[in-house]
This record gives C-alpha cells, structure tokens and sequence, in this order.
C-alpha cells in the first residue's frame, strides 16, 4: 500500500516512498497506530486515511498547523513511526490449504490467537490466513509451525514485512490433504463403509472367527475418526467444544458398551457426511475461483517495434496488446486500433456483446476512467470478430477482473447475521447437549435400569443433538449465493449485505445516471426580454465551460454546435453554489448560471414573473432549467431533458413483483421535473431540490420505517449510500471507487442487474430458512425419540441425512435463474 501527504491547510501536497511497505491494505491496524501516533503531535489537528481512488495509492492526509510544526519535521515523523512499526509488527498473509470450512477456519484463527504475540489472526474458508503479529514475542516460523500442527499447510507467503519488500515465498507442496489428494477425505470414509460392510457380512456368515467382524469394526472406527478426531482435537485446543466431539464421545461410549458395530456405522457415516459436505463447499468456491481463470495466462504484446508473448503478469501500464479474434482480453484498457463486438458478460454480466471503437492514446491516457464504455476493455472479457490494440491501463493484480475476485474472496469471510447467531447458538448449544447427556447417564438412578441401558440411550441422544446441518446451513447457502452473483456480474460484500438485500422494503434512486440516461441534452432555448438567443448561449456557455456538471457540459456542447464558429469570451472566477449553481466573471461582468433557488438568494433583482412562469411552464412539461443573469439583466433560460432508462420502467416493475412497497427516486432538480419523471416510471415518490446532505437525510428517515437501498453511482452518492442499509453501485465495472464505495456492485451499467441480486438475496434468506427448519427440526424430532429408545443407527442414519439435504438445497443457489 503506498502511502502520501496531504499537507493542511495550506493544501500543499508531498510524496512520500512507502511508509508501510508490511500493511496489506488501509484498514491495517498498523495504520490506526500511525495515525494515533500523528494526532498526538504539536500542531497536528487530524491524521485519517483517504481509500484509494480510480488508481490512486490509499493516502495518509495530515492536517496540521505550519505556525507549530514544519512540512519537514512532518516528514521525518512519518518516515520514523513507519519505520518503528514495520520493525516490530509483522504481516502475514498466506494461501493454505488445509481449510475446509467455516467451522475449522475459525478454530484455526482460535487457535493461532493463543500464541503469545500474535495481535489478531484471520483464517477463512477461502484458504487464507491472515496475521499481525509482534516480532519480540514470536516469529513467522513459530506461526507457520503451529499452521503445520494443524495440517494447514502455506502454499506462498506474501511476507510483506520481511524487510518491506512485499516478495513472496513459494512452497511447492504438492500435498493436497493426503495421499489421494482432494478426494483423501472421501476414499478414507468410503473405505471405514467397506470395513463395515464386510464385517456385518462376516458376522452372518458361520464359521467366521468373532475377532475378524469386530477387527472390521475397529478398523472403521480408525478409518472414520481419523479426520475427526484431528478437528475435534484441533478445536479443544483451541478452548471450544463442537460438533466432531460430541461425535466422538458417542463412537467412544458405544465402544464401552461393545456396540462396535453401531459406533462403527456412526463414525462411517460422519466421515461420508463430513466429505461430501467438504465436496459441495469446495464446488461453491470454485464457482468463484473459476472468475480467476477468465484472464488468459499470456498476451500478445508490443514493445521496440516487435510483437512477443508474456506472461500477464509482466505486462506494465502503457504496453500495446494485441487481442486476436475470439481470444479473451489479457489487460484493463482502452482501445487504440480496431473495432469489434465484446463480450463482457464474464465481468458484467451484460447479455449483448458491446461495440468497441478506438480512440486517441495521448488524450485517453490521461485519464481514462473518464472514457466512454465503448473505448475501454476489461481483463477477462471475449473479443469478437476484429482484431484490437489495447492500451493498458492497470496491472494484472490491479485490474476490475482481479479485484473482483479479491472481493468476492473476501465477502466469504463476513458473516451474515444468520451465520453469527448460530455460531453464538452452537457456543451455547453443545455444552447444553453435554450437561443433558450427563443427566442421561445417570436415569438408571430413578429408573430403575441397566446401567448400560442409560448410557447407551445418552449416546443416542449425543447423536441426535449434534448441530452438524445447523453448523453449515447458513455458509453453504451464502457461499452458494455470493458464486451465483459473482457469474451474474453482481459483487456481493458478504452475507451481511446478501441478506439484508433480501429484506429490503424501500428502494431510493439517484435520478440522474441511475434512472436516467445521465446525458441530458438542450431541448429549449427561451431568451428573455429581446436578448438574442446567440447571446444568451454564449453567456452561459462561457460561464459552464468551467464547470465539470453533467447539466453545464450539455449547455457547452449545444452552444458549440449552434454558434457557428463564433466562440463566447473566456470566463473567469468560476465559483460553484452547491445544488443551485455557478457564478463567473465573462468581460469583467458577473454571470450567474443555475436554479430559480440561485437566484432567490443572491443579491440584486429577483427573477421577473414572465420569466418565472416561463420557468415553471418548461418544468411542468419535464424539463431541468437554467437561467442566465448577466450583472443585473436576466438574459433567458435554458431547457434541458434527460431520456429516461429504457429499462428504467421495466425494472420498477419487476422490483415491485419482488416484494419492494416502496421506491423513492431523490435528486438535485426542480421539484416539478422529478414528480414528471418519477410518474413516467411509475414511482411512488419523488424528492426534488435535494442537496447530498439532503439525500443523506432523506435515506435516515425511510430507514427508521424499514431497511432501504440507495442505488447510485457510488461516487457522488457514496454518502447517502454509507447511510442506507444496503449501498448499491451501478456501472462498477474500472471504477476502484465503486467498487470500493458500495455493499453491492453492479458490474455493468444496466440497472436490470438490480432485480437479479434483490431475486438471489430473497432466494437464498429461503434457503438459508428451510436449511434451519431442517437442521432444527431434525434435533427436535431426534432428541425426544432417542430418549424415547431409538437407536444409534436410525439416529445416525437420519442425523447425516439432514446435513447432506441442507448441503443438496444450498447448492441450489448456484443455478438460480429470475422467474
């Protein structure tokens, strides 16, 4: 992560080399240390992150005084708390393999917590370990070695701590959980079946010897354990208790009662479960590995006048690729030779493939997230029919494909409320089955019976109580989801924003580039009291050409079209008035351009009633207005449309077939305009003249009713977004901002994805509901009949059923299609 200053007030801006080259992003607790550090400074007001944007490194903004503390003892601070900090606190972050599921990640990271010196520990089901440790108390080999005990085994380490050099250290272990690879797990409970079944076979055959059947057994019993007892081992060391002990307990207590046979069966089915189990999470998450491999391997690249292949991972931002029919493109970029038809459905999920038009390098180059869709590519994505040349833009680590994938990784990790509410049951409910099978064990006591009797019957009900499909109801379904969204071209941040999507009760929508097209254009041009329409557009022209607004650069462009060669004056001393306007000088003559609100509340003469109502007439009729004053004389107005979505409609529609009772649309325009817009889309409500903090406000109230998303652009709604329950991006697709800004990220620039991930979330929270009502219902039917006299067979038989359907349904999310 680099690192620069922004020096306050003055706003000079200095570069610093990487300050904290260890950190593997800005939400390192490393960076709170150094920005604490800062803030208890002489002359130091404020020290904060700003999160990377559009390519920038993540910057650390210092707001200081220049009267108590110089730029250059500022630098020399940074550079000596960074430099502390890499020296005492290193970062790990490991691929492994090893992690199964949930379950083991988070006895894992349990259990990597209790080395002495280890700040925080991450490990997730993803196959990723994450540590921050302090290097006076431990060491990368300690922790690695604890890993190794665990049978989590580090593929490369990305020691970025290690001297600060961010190098990565490869371990070519080719083990992947045993001598059968992957399939380890199911081969060895495959095989504790066939010890079962040929000992009940032996057991009705005469003339067999009693130690073979019961020989049989015992080797069941090491086959089936085997993976189980290292997890239960694994998850006692770490302070807890689960699931795979009390399976064992059972398998155990059925041994002391001779039943060898039934403990036999139990541990055989466990383990077949477990696999299989292990099997579909592994499916899941491959659907979302598989978004990794769209990028090809190598690419066809142009440098010194030669054409060569490399590997994608050498390509440098300005390299010319060329991008042959059908292949997929290796780089982010834009076009510079060719044209052709993408397709981009791998990273956006847009069903049409999209054209693609070349465009000037010098100018495109210096910024291209502001480039027209039809100009840039992404990493992944399929060409069609022509040949291209692509200018890369981002690295291969660094393109939307990438962190795409980096962020679906991630979303595993977090934990929807579902999942963190059974994870506290589990933590209650395992101890509890305990202290009920240590009841049972005595009911010989007021009974009356066998000894025997009560404590096979308080094994039967261990098995019963197991929460092996409550365990793994909610991560399946989740995992499921987020791979779906993931294909559809939707970027989902975790279960949290996945179920939350699905509760929804009211959308809001920022107007401007959500439900419309977000290209206005001049549709009247209205000049005022004999000024000439010539005048009129090149006052206002000369003054929105300062302006970056969407609204001043359809006024530039319709004025340079129709002034034929005449060019208006330059303009100076633009100053913006947030949601009402601009204010310039043109010829040394203020020229104030914006709302009927502009010019309520700046001084000189109020708007004349003829052109009020000339105002009020265009916004009836749908249309945004601006006026023109120059000094004292209003000079006209200009009427402009923006074309609604064509999907626009559409999309309201089948959100409110979804279940959505509420859908606002909010905007900065005349109030008129917005009631116009919202009626042709059939939307319940329309909030005009809103400033962002009005949005802001606006989103806090139908949050107090229900949960709300606000669908925006993810830069200028971002903090509207950050207020709503669920923030969803639209056109997420080269923009880090986006990407970053939002809970939900809608690949491409169609608001028909939105419906697609509201459909998924309310899918999976049924899935997520059923999966409980099985796993729970299983333990309340199974409890009372265990205690009643039902066996350990049935018992198992039913019990690993339950988790193979809970498993079977989460799947399902994987092929979910809309109705």
């Amino acid at each position: 992560m680099a690192l620069s200053l922004i020096f306050m007030p003055d706003h000079a801006r200095l570069d610093l080399p990487i300050v904290l080259p260890h950190v593997p992003d800005a939400t390192d607790a490393c960076v709170d240390r150094l920005t604490d550090c800062l803030r208890g400074q002489p002359g130091v007001s404020r020290a904060h992150v700003v999160p990377a944007t559009n390519g920038a490194p993540d910057r650390l903004c210092v707001h200081y005084d220049p009267d108590t503390i110089a730029r250059p003892r500022i630098r020399r601070r940074v550079r000596s708390v960074g430099a502390d900090l890499t020296d005492r606190y290193g970062h790990l972050v490991w691929s492994v393999e090893g992690i199964s599921r949930p379950r083991r990640a988070r006895s894992i990271a349990d259990r990597l917590r209790q080395i002495n010196g280890v700040v925080e520990a991450e490990a997730r089901a993803a196959e990723q370990i994450r540590v921050e440790y302090d290097r006076s108390s431990t060491s990368a080999d300690e922790i690695r070695d604890v890993l190794r005990s665990m049978n989590v085994r580090p593929q490369g380490d990305r020691l970025a701590a290690e001297a600060g050099r961010g190098d990565r250290e490869e371990e070519h272990d080719h083990d992947h959980g045993g001598i059968f690879g992957e399939k380890t797990e199911l081969i060895v409970a495959v095989a504790a079946g066939v010890c079962v079944a040929l000992g009940v076979g032996l057991s009705v055959v005469g003339g067999t010897p009693g130690w073979v059947p019961w020989g049989l057994y015992v080797g069941a019993y090491a086959l089936g354990g085997y993976h189980t007892v290292r997890e239960a081992v694994e998850t006692l060391r770490a302070g807890e208790l689960e699931v795979d002990f009390l399976m064992l307990a059972a398998a155990g207590g059925a041994a002391v009662l001779g039943k060898w046979l039934e403990g036999a069966f139990l541990l055989f089915l466990f383990s077949l479960g477990h696999a299989l189990e292990h099997y579909a999470m592994r499916r899941a998450r491959r659907a979302i590995e598989s978004l990794a491999d769209l990028a090809p391997d190598t690419a066809l690249v142009r440098r010194d006048g030669e054409e060569r292949e490399v590997s994608v991972d050498q390509l440098r931002v300005g390299d010319t690729v060329i991008v042959k029919p059908n292949e997929r493109i290796p780089a982010d970029g834009f076009v510079t030779q060719g044209e052709s038809a993408v397709n981009q459905a791998p990273v956006t999920g847009e069903s049409v493939p999209v054209d693609k038009t070349p465009v000037e390098p010098p100018a495109a180059a210096r910024d291209p997230t502001t480039l027209d869709p039809a100009h840039r590519v992404y990493a992944g994505t399929i060409n069609g029919s022509g040949v291209l040349e692509v200018r890369v833009t981002k690295r291969a680590g660094e393109s939307t494909l990438s962190r795409v994938v980096q962020m679906v990784t991630e979303a595993e990790a977090e934990k929807s409320p579902t999942e963190r509410f059974t994870d506290r049951f589990e933590r209650v409910f395992v101890p509890a089955v305990l202290g009920l099978v240590g009841l049972l064990l005595f009911a010989w006591v007021p009974l009356g019976e066998p000894v025997a009797d009560s404590f096979y019957r308080a094994m039967a009900v261990l098995v019963a109580a197991s929460p092996c499909a409550l365990a793994i109801a909610t991560p399946s379904a989740v995992l499921s989801a987020l791979a779906r969204a993931g294909q559809g071209g939707v970027l989902v941040k975790g279960g949290g924003p996945l179920e939350h999507l699905g509760r929804l009760g009211a959308v809001a929508f920022d107007k401007t580039g959500t439900l419309t097209e977000g290209a206005p254009r001049v549709t009247d041009v209205r000049p005022h009291n004999g000024t000439s329409e010539e005048d009129l557009l090149r006052a206002a022209v000369a003054a929105e050409r300062l302006s970056d607004h969407p609204l001043a650069e359809a006024v530039v462009r319709y004025g340079e079209e129709h002034l034929e060669g005449r060019p208006p004056d330059d303009a100076t001393e633009m100053k913006g008035i947030t949601g009402r306007g601009i204010r310039a000088s043109v010829g040394g003559r203020p020229v104030h351009v914006g709302n009927a609100a502009l010019f309520d509340e700046i001084d000189g003469p109020p708007l004349p009633d003829p052109l009020r109502e000339e105002v009020e007439a265009l916004e009836a009729d749908g249309r945004t207005t601006t006026i023109v004053r120059r000094g004292d004389t209003y000079l006209g107005v200009v009427g402009l449309a923006d074309a609604p979505r064509p999907e626009a409609a559409g999309v309201v529609e089948q959100l409110r077939r979804a279940g959505i009772r509420r859908m606002v649309m909010l905007s900065g325009d005349n109030q008129r305009v917005v009631d116009a817009a919202a009626e042709r889309l059939g939307l319940d409500e329309a909030r005009g003249d809103l400033l962002p903090s009005d949005k802001v406000d606006t989103v806090r109230a139908l949050r107090q009713d229900e949960d709300v998303a606000m669908v925006g652009d993810g830069v200028n709604d971002a903090p509207a977004m950050a207020n709503a329950t669920v923030g969803v991006a639209m056109g997420a697709a080269g923009s880090d901002a986006a990407l970053e800004t939002a809970d939900v990220a809608l690949m491409a620039d169609d608001l028909s994805q939105l419906p697609f991930a509201v459909g998924l979330s309310r899918q999976t929270r049924r899935v997520i509901t059923q999966n409980l009502w099985i796993a729970l219902g299983m333990v309340a039917v199974l409890v009372p009949a265990t205690i009643a006299g039902l066996s350990i067979g049935p018992a198992v038989v039913l019990h690993e059923g339950s988790t193979l359907l809970v498993v079977g349904n989460a799947l399902r999310l994987l092929r979910y299609t809309p109705s």
